[in-house]
This record gives C-alpha cells, structure tokens and sequence, in this order.
C-alpha cells in the first residue's frame, strides 16, 4: 500500500469518527444544555433571613417549602446568600455587583453612588446607594434582547405618602420610611409592610429614570391577571412578599405570626398560581431562594440587641472592592430598637434554595454550591445573554445537570 493511499485512509476514518462524535452530541444534548435551552421563563420569590438547617430540618415551621415544593422538584442544600443584611443581597442577584458600604447596610438613607470606576470585572467603585446608568442589570439585558421582565412587590403603594404604587421608592437624599412596616390604620387600611430593600430593580438607575419603570415594577396584585396567557407572562419575574410575608418580620405589623408560618401561607397562596399558569406549563422555572442566613448570635444590648454573623461564602466569591476588612462592627436603628451588628466576613451564609421545572424530576437533591451570582448567571444563560459582574466570575458554576434532571 501506498504512502499515499494509507493517508487517505487514515483521513477517511477521521472524518468518520468526527461525524459520528458530532451527530451523537447533536442527538442526544445533556440535560444541563437541553434544560437551560428550553426555558422562557423563570420567576423568582426571594424570601428572607433564615437558615439552611432551619428552614428545612425536621423541625421546620415551613412543611410546605421544606416537604411538599422540595419534593416536587430539585433542594438546592449548598445555596449560599452573598452578604448581610438584605439590600446588596437582592443587588447581587440583578446585576452581579458586589455591596457598597451602603448597600452592605441597607442604605437607610437613599442616595446616589458616587462612582469613582470600574473594576476589570466590572465592579462599581464607590459609595452610596443607587447605581448610576452606566451600570447595568439583568432588566437592560433582557430589554436589549427582546424579552420582557417585571417585579411584582407585596404592599407597594399601599401608602401613598411613602412610595408609588408603581416603581416606588424613596425621594433620592431622603430617609428611607420604608424600613419598617407600618401598621394598618384608618388611613391606611391595609398597613404597608413594602420595603424598597427588597426591590432591588429601585437602585439603578438604567430602571428608575426609564419611562416605562412603572409598568415593570408593579404592586403583586398584577401578577394574577399576566399568569393568565403566555402573551401576558414576562420572560423573568421576581417576586417579593412584603416584611410579614417573606418572613423578615416576627410577629408582624398587621398582627400576623410571620417567620417561616407566614412564609408558608403566602408560598400556599401563590405558588398553586405560578406552577398552573400557561407560561409555567410550557416552559418555566421556578426558584425560591432565600437573601441570606439568620444572624449565629443575638445576645441583649444597651437599647436593643447585638447581632453576629458569620459571613461564610461559597462558589470562590470575592468581597468585590467598595468593603472595609473584617470583622465589621455597626450600629442599625429598627423599629425604635439599636442593632448591634457584627459581621465576620463577607459571605451570606447557608440557606438552601428550592427550584421546580418540568425539566427537573421531582425529589431532586443537589449538594453543589451555589449562590446569587451563580443564579444570575444562570438566568444569564437561560437567555442567552452575557454575563454581568461576578456573575462572570472565572470558574463560577451555573445550574447544571444537578438540577435539570429530567431532559
């Protein structure tokens, strides 16, 4: 045989062997791609302050959570928040930036970060509170794409002389009222237990300045009549329950129990409509996740309470470069009391998260380690969009055939 001859073979079986390598992935795609490819859209209910071991061990006070939604679909065990105590939380998870000093605190005076640069992997250098234009979100990704989004927040606008009932938040360099819940009373029948804390779309400026905020950013009531068509239904949503509803609160203004009862009773109510909308059907994924783990000690204080956290982090996350070094010590006024906070480390600490598709099977358990970067970078991925601040992180693991177990 000739030299010749023998390499046109050797091509031969190569070309082959590339074909059939390349048809098999074609046929028969991993559940990871298949999943993420076949998801339009996704809702999020981000609840608040409890722990991994709280939440879902076998003393829970949230059956529903931790038993019969965990059971439908996949227990994220390894699902960490980014910080403490609530705000740079639910930032993290739209935009990938890690906290200011403010934000790390729940910014209770509402002003402008004053930016002094970026970071090569796109973190705001600066103080303050809401993000200039130039910073952008998961919103403007999904806007630049075609796709559409809202957030759907419990009580807004319940009391006018507080916030909007569409995109509401506080005056810019004014005191934040919404810290606290306000009770019901004759001129707020129903209370108002909002907190622009936990709507993270009120700190960018890219969402607030746009014409079109308040059709975006609406009161949860909305959120029945959009479930019913997948016309009406946004590609991404996030969900927040007011301060009794998402736990935050125990007992709550309106003399509910709160904590994880209350947790219960609101996921009881809205989960049913999520799961049995069109657009759910179809195609959607449902995660609830928590903003970060309870506090590892509270002990009396002169005037209120003093508070520690441990500040674990998973997933190689970075403390980005706005924090002063740890362990941190400050002072939070809430509800008339003094808070002594300290925080050991950057990190939020274990809570443990919950997700159901019709491409994860029910009873799925995933022990990888995530967190909200993590989560919006798998968002990120769902719709084929870029990857925003630490959600870009070298070596960050997205959802992946741990969860999407049913192809």
């Amino acid at each position: 045989m000739s030299s010749r001859t023998l390499m046109r073979r050797l091509l031969a079986v190569v070309a082959v062997t590339i074909v059939g390598i390349a048809m098999s992935a074609c046929s028969s795609p991993g559940p990871t791609t298949q999943g993420l490819s076949q998801i339009h859209h996704v809702f999020v209910i981000t609840l608040e302050n409890e722990n991994y071991a709280t939440t879902f061990g076998a003393n829970t006070k949230a059956p529903y959570l931790a038993r019969t939604l965990a059971s439908q679909g996949a227990l994220a065990q390894q699902y960490h928040g980014t910080g403490h105590v609530s705000l740079d939380n639910y930032i993290s998870m739209i935009s990938g930036q890690s906290p200011t000093m403010e934000t790390d605190n729940d910014c209770p005076t509402y002003r402008d970060v004053a930016l002094k640069g970026m970071t090569a992997d796109g973190q705001a250098i600066g103080a303050g509170c809401v993000y200039p234009a130039s910073v952008k979100t998961l919103p403007d990704q999904l806007t630049a794409a075609g796709l559409t989004w809202k957030g759907y927040e419990e009580d807004m606008g319940n009391d006018p002389n507080r916030e909007a009932a569409t995109c509401g938040h506080p005056a810019l360099n004014t005191v934040d009222l919404t810290q606290a819940a306000q009770a019901p009373s004759a001129a707020v029948p129903l209370g108002d237990q909002y907190a622009t804390r936990h709507d993270p779309f009120m700190y960018f400026h890219s969402i607030i300045d746009s014409p079109d905020c308040g059709q975006h950013v609406v009161n949860l009531d909305r959120m029945t009549a959009d479930l019913q068509s997948v016309a009406t239904t946004a590609n991404f949503n996030l969900i927040t329950p007011n301060l009794c509803s998402d736990g935050h609160d125990s007992p709550c203004a309106n003399g509910q129990p709160g904590g994880l009862a209350s947790v219960d009773t609101f996921l009881q109510k809205w989960v049913p409509l999520i799961t049995s909308s069109p657009a759910f059907r179809q195609d959607g994924l449902l995660i609830i996740n928590f903003d970060e783990s309870s506090y590892a000690s509270v002990t009396p204080a002169p005037g209120g309470e003093a508070l520690t956290y441990t500040g674990t982090a998973c997933c190689r996350q970075q403390p980005g470069p706005n924090l002063e070094p740890f362990p941190q010590k400050t002072t939070l006024k809430y509800k008339g009391m003094t808070l002594t906070v300290t925080k050991q480390s950057f990190g939020g600490d274990r809570t443990g998260a919950v997700m159901i598709s019709k491409f994860i099977k029910p009873g799925t358990v995933s022990t990888v380690p995530y967190n909200h970067y993590a989560m919006l970078k798998s968002v990120e991925d769902i719709f084929g969009l870029g990857h925003l601040g630490y959600a870009g992180q070298a070596g960050l693991q997205g959802f992946g055939t741990d969860i999407f177990t049913n192809p």
